[in-house]
């Protein structure tokens, strides 16, 4: 649930814009300003106000990014939504429905190191912060409508049938609880250790799926 590319500078201090010339600044970079003054502040003591003066930017330019300072976490949550779909896409079709389905969450959540801190600090915020919960559920129900999509295709049902939106479901609740267990874990420093934590809670649903 991260954008993985970083600016090369501390995105944490405001920058001074070269003379003659308006301050800008990138969505990423108002991503990154906003996670840590979430983490450190708190989500609603956190102000639009401050996200735009940390980035050196006038609040009018970061609502011509966002919508509202909620909407600043999720900015490369389409193009996680749309890897998956890819890689469910790209699944053998040989390959089992369950099986397809692990291949491709375990494709897409496969984070290097660098960008571990950052997704452990936002799991921690989407869990913690009552108003993230509600806009989060949200933008969780296209990651599972991916899955139900990709099961209806498999087996000739509308991705709104019972087995493929039960499935689509109850693959992102694992997922979610394997990603709350992991950021709540002090070993799980490692990206192995993600990956480890949401292959076991898939393989707690494939008994129950395989009929």
């Amino acid at each position: 649930m991260t954008e993985r590319q970083r600016p090369s500078s501390d995105p944490t201090q405001p920058r001074t814009p070269a003379r003659g010339r308006p301050p800008s600044t990138t969505p990423r970079e108002l991503e990154l300003i906003a996670l840590n003054l979430f983490a450190e502040h708190g989500f609603e003591e956190t102000t639009v106000e401050a996200i735009a003066a940390a980035a050196n930017v006038t609040s009018r330019t970061f609502f011509r990014y966002f919508p509202g300072k909620a909407d600043v976490l999720w900015q490369g949550f389409d193009d996680e939504i749309e890897a998956m779909r890819d890689a469910l896409g790209s699944i053998d079709p040989d390959e089992g429905i369950f099986d397809g389905i692990r291949t491709a969450v375990l494709t897409v959540n496969d984070y290097g190191p660098d960008d571990l801190p950052e997704l452990r600090t936002r799991l921690h915020l989407l869990s913690n912060e009552p108003a993230l919960q509600a806009h989060a559920a949200l933008r969780y129900e296209a990651w599972a409508e991916a899955i139900s999509a990709f099961v209806g295709s498999r087996t000739g049902q509308s991705p709104t049938a019972l087995y493929p939106l039960v499935l689509g479901r109850a693959v992102l609740a694992a997922c979610q609880g394997a990603f709350d267990v992991w950021a709540d874990d002090a070993r799980g420093e490692q990206s192995d250790g993600l990956v480890t934590h949401l292959d076991a809670a898939l393989e707690l649903l494939r008994a129950g799926f395989d009929s």
